[in-house]
């Protein structure tokens, strides 16, 4: 059954803590400040004011507000003198570009309201398939970052360009005429069109070089594909075409090997016809891959090299000695022995950092012949060299380097040993850092060369062999920037601008379609073959793994977090604010430890009275001395015993506010590009504050939020056992609690009713629905007092539920069966520590736009209505913030507004400043203080639609409204599908009809206009 099981958020509330019992009873975990509102609170108490009278002054004082409102400021504006033919006030435009700023890439459609981008959408044209990520989502808001870098500077000072062009030319000049070396060090490119520049310039200038850096590198498995397949690239796997997937230490739905997996993926996991694919998990981290695998087994990385090896024994038939508990190897053995009979409709990926390893899963994926894996259309989003990097350090030291050019790297932030490059850098005649803030690297250069934002700037990419994508502009740049290639073509004496040259390159690449219908569609499909394999000796390579060996008291796994990625967006306080899915926790980095080494080194975590996450502090030490201290500490269910992850990303405080400014930098521990490293850990004195989510809004008790079968179950038993309805009592009756209510229902089957349909099978939990939420609806940020204070305004969480086997009723059967004392001790001993490896399910929530709300009923002044549309309203002006709704919401998604947020210097984030505000959405009021505001499925866009049909005289075309809604529009797993189920072609009403779909507390009687469906796990 689907209901039997139970569920945690915390190991807090797993072993039933009394505060989080607490806090379970306390709607509203601190005292209303209620000074604030109505000034001398002793006064009032003493009158005796009641309620009717706390109503009756609020109600008085917004009006005394409106009236005075009246007498507004006067804005004086300039309007078009001629009106350009491409903008219409009130009607949004949309670009098609492509972004690929080193680490992210996606094909983007981006819309724009009078001439400003205010938010990113996803490209979903034909041959488009790499949608945007939560920090793709978010990057609309760095365009307007009032931190970057406005100038160029020369040494320091505010210089011009005509300054900076004929510096930088009478230094390459210089370095030829002395013998020194011209450096362009780069992030990965992937444009044929600047690489093709660079050839030119290097020809031009024999003495310079182009160096790759990737601040998180794949150099391993690069060099292992290339030694195969003679191509520098990666392979493109495609997981809807596997049945079943191993993973060994790589977490493909998160950042390994540049992600955009997901999609691919949950069309496999949606069961269809009794079918989908099975997926076990290897890996040290709690990671979103591992979140979603039916079998996860917590290993450390050097037990993870052992079971690669056991996998190539059995696929490949060879006999490499490999050293496995017993344990280890029985899940090992049995997921090699699936994954061979699964043969061509199986897959292996791995994301073990050495190249021996690499060349295992390469031969692994050839013996299967897996579908999933094709040398065709290879990844070319990373090309760096761990090797040339560590050479260009040693030449700069040497004083070698006369002139380096740098473009969209910070090599002094995510080197590892960045004291060595700084060294370097200062021997370097000359050094210039094209850069979109004057962060560490720009302001140490001699040249601080202020680059455009990707939406003010034209290029071309290469996300994937056999694909051409452009970028193209969507505003004038801001500041006085300027491209790396313009300045590229200056140095090579050629007129003209890039965006001439890029058009001119751009016709050997497009044949057989123009530039202005690339332009339009943004990309074009070319189609590649497949490369053939040479010949390496797997055997030895497999033999090199097995001998690896651990050292030191703990292994250290370094990852890049899902909101924050490698750090180039650190200054976005949508992305800070934005809760990790695993710990959910905002505004920090951490180390994870896992209980059984938490208790061994005393770490611990506590909820607090005000339902605040309080942390151990811990000091990291690595084998060769290099420390961090006072590491705020989580305490992570699922983290292999004798590994701790800890995230990069963070620490950075060049260029950013001071808001911004939270973390520690762990690339100082990223030594020799190497993810894991040999570390001791210590605790140490005091005890961190943390702004995190997981102890607020529970299940409060309710066991039927989350529904979940197994594929056998689901298979074989029907729709009533897997997916129970609950019962209620009418008439001394048991009947179904959906087919009884309390309120007269109103005919809603003619016009629009909207419904949005998530399934909890599809969703990967990885938050990209939360940041277009964010900047479709003008949500503001609120910091990390605040959310630490249950205060965080987003209007959709994705709440993480762990839950283990120990939390079956069927486990009476387990304990019967068990036989003999070993196995009864065994036995007992893991079903006692429920938190080690526990299984994980993610549910985004939102408004539930009850059709029979109970918002509605106990509002006062009737701020919350219903429309006839199936949305919840909420009318703003009317809002007094009495709170009631919130009380009786059982879902727990209103947000009160407690600040006013916008134009408030005590909340110095994008609404503090005029060019922060540029982001905002026209269409969306910005809500003040006072009011509570939350989910409106998208009204303005679902009216929108309508709008726009009416005008051009035609129905809304089928699932039009999927895009309406920024949460499904942004989903690119296909969790979230939106429309109008009274259009009974559309998919959310054909998904309305399923066996699986349920709604949350359906035996309250409020029935949503959301929907889920029961999660299927193939165990």
């Amino acid at each position: 059954m689907s209901s039997n099981k139970k569920y945690w958020k915390s190991v807090e509330e797993l072993e039933n803590s009394s505060i989080v019992e607490a806090l379970r009873n306390n709607e509203f975990v601190e005292e209303i400040p209620t000074d604030e509102f109505l000034g001398n609170a002793d006064a009032l108490a003493s009158s005796g004011t009641s309620r009717r009278d706390f109503l009756k002054y609020v109600g008085f004082s917004t009006a005394a507000v409106t009236l005075a409102a009246c007498e507004g400021p006067v804005h004086k504006s300039i309007p078009y003198v001629l009106q350009p033919e491409q903008i219409i006030p009130g009607v949004a435009d949309y670009y098609a570009t492509t972004v690929f700023d080193g680490f992210d890439f996606a094909n983007l459609l981006v819309k724009t309201r009078e001439g400003r981008p205010i938010k990113i959408e996803n490209n979903t044209i034909s041959g488009a398939k790499f949608a945007a990520n939560a920090r793709i989502h978010a990057s609309i808001l760095s365009l307007y970052d009032s931190m970057r870098l406005k100038e160029p500077k020369l040494e320091g000072k505010n210089s011009s360009w005509s300054a900076v062009d004929l510096k930088i030319k009478s230094s390459i000049a210089d370095a030829k005429a002395k013998g020194g070396q011209v450096v362009l060090l780069t992030n990965t490119l992937a444009s044929p069109s600047t690489e093709r520049l660079i050839g030119e310039f290097i020809a031009k200038n024999p003495n310079a070089k182009h160096v790759v850096y990737d601040a998180v590198s794949s150099s391993e498995a690069l060099d292992a594909f290339q030694t195969v397949y003679g191509e520098r690239a990666l392979v493109d796997y495609d997981f809807s075409k596997a049945s079943l997937i191993v993973s060994v230490g790589a977490d493909f739905l998160g950042d390994w090997q540049g992600g955009g997996y997901d999609g691919g993926y949950a069309k496999g996991r949606i069961p269809q016809n009794g079918k989908m694919s099975r997926h076990f998990q290897f890996e040290s981290n709690m990671t979103l891959s591992g979140a979603a695998a039916d079998k996860r087994v917590p290993m450390t990385t050097a037990v993870q090299r052992q079971a690669l090896v056991q996998i190539y024994n059995i696929i490949a038939g060879a006999a490499v000695p490999v050293t496995l508990d017993a344990a280890y190897k029985a899940e090992v053995v049995k997921a090699a022995q699936q994954l061979k009979a699964a043969g061509s409709k199986g897959v292996l990926v791995s994301g073990i950092e050495d190249k021996n390893a690499q060349l295992l899963v390469l031969a692994i994926n050839q013996i299967l012949a897996s579908e999933a894996f094709s040398t065709a259309g290879t990844r070319q989003i990373r090309k760096g060299s761990n090797a040339v990097v560590a050479q260009l350090i040693k030449d700069m030291n040497a004083g070698s380097v006369h002139t380096l050019i740098m473009s969209g790297i910070n090599p002094v932030y995510t080197l590892a040993d960045s004291a060595s490059f700084v060294s370097g850098l200062k021997k370097v005649k000359t050094s210039v850092a094209f850069s979109l803030k004057e962060d560490e690297t720009a302001s140490l250069a001699t040249i601080a060369a202020p680059a455009p934002h990707y939406l003010e700037s034209w290029g071309d990419v290469v996300i994937t062999k056999g694909t051409y994508s452009l970028t193209q502009p969507t505003i004038r740049p801001i500041f006085n920037t300027k491209q790396f290639q313009d300045v590229l073509l200056s140095l090579n004496g050629v007129g003209g601008n890039f965006y001439d040259y890029l058009k001119a390159n751009s016709g050997a690449l497009i044949a057989g379609s123009s530039w202005n219908k690339v332009l339009h569609d943004g990309l074009f499909v070319t189609g590649s073959t497949a490369l053939s394999a040479g010949s390496v000796d797997y055997a030895a390579a497999a033999s090199a793994v097995s001998k690896a060996k651990s050292a030191g008291d703990f292994e250290l796994v370094l990852y890049t977090k899902t909101g924050m990625g490698d750090g180039q967006q650190a200054n976005n306080p949508w992305l800070q604010e934005f809760p990790d899915p695993i710990t959910r926790v905002s505004w920090d980095n951490y180390v994870t430890v896992s209980n059984a080494d938490a208790k061994k080194l005393g770490l611990s975590n506590e909820i607090v009275a005000n339902g605040g996450l309080n942390g151990s502090y811990a000091t990291i030490t690595t084998a060769d001395g290099v420390k961090l201290e006072n590491v705020p500490v989580i305490v992570q269910p699922g983290q292999a015993v004798g590994t701790v992850g800890l995230a990069v990303g963070y620490g950075r405080k060049a260029a950013l506010k001071e808001e911004m400014q939270v973390g520690l930098n762990a690339y100082a521990l990223y030594k020799n590009f190497n993810s894991v490293q040999s570390v001791s850990i210590a605790k140490a004195n005091g005890e961190h504050e943390f702004a995190c989510v997981q102890g607020q809004k529970t299940l409060m008790g309710r066991g039927d939020i989350i529904k979940e079968t197994t594929l056998e179950i689901f298979n074989t038993k029907e729709a009533k056992h897997w997916n129970e309805q609950p019962m209620v009592s009418l008439d001394h009756q048991e009947v179904e609690a959906t087919t009884v209510d309390l309120w007269e229902s109103f005919d809603r089957s003619t016009g629009h009713h909207f419904n949005l349909s998530i399934d909890l099978n599809a969703c990967t939990g990885c938050g990209a629905c939360v940041i277009a939420c964010h900047a479709e609806n003008n949500v503001p940020v609120v910091g990390k007092a605040e959310v630490r204070r249950s205060r965080d305004m987003h209007w959709l969480r994705i709440d993480r539920y762990y839950s283990s086997e120990s939390t079956f009723e069927g486990d009476n059967e387990r304990k019967e069966g068990i036989a003999g004392l070993s196995s009864s001790l065994s036995t007992f001993n893991e079903m006692e520590k429920p938190g080690d490896n526990p299984q994980v399910a993610f549910q985004p929530v939102m408004c539930q736009h009850c059709n029979h709300a109970p918002c509605e009923t106990v509002c006062p002044v009737a701020a919350t209505s219903h429309g006839r549309q199936g949305q919840n309203h909420m009318a703003y002006n009317r809002c007094v913030g009495t709170r009631y709704c919130a009380n009786n919401c059982p879902y727990k998604v209103r947000r009160f507004n407690w600040f006013l947020y916008n134009k408030n210097s005590e909340f110095d984030y994008h609404m503090n400043d005029d060019l922060g505000r540029m982001v905002l959405n026209p269409d969306v009021n910005v809500r003040s203080r006072g009011v509570m505001e939350k989910c409106s499925f998208c009204i303005q866009s679902t009216q929108a639609v309508i709008l726009q049909a009416k005008r051009e005289g035609r129905v809304v075309a089928k699932d039009e409204f999927n895009n309406a809604c920024a949460c499904s529009a942004a989903c690119s797993s296909g969790a979230m599908v939106f429309g109008d189920v009274n259009d009974k072609e559309s998919e959310v009403a054909k998904l309305a009809e399923s066996e699986r779909m349920y709604h949350l507390l359906e035996h309250v009687g409020t029935k949503p206009n959301v929907f889920y469906h029961v999660k299927v796990r193939n165990t």
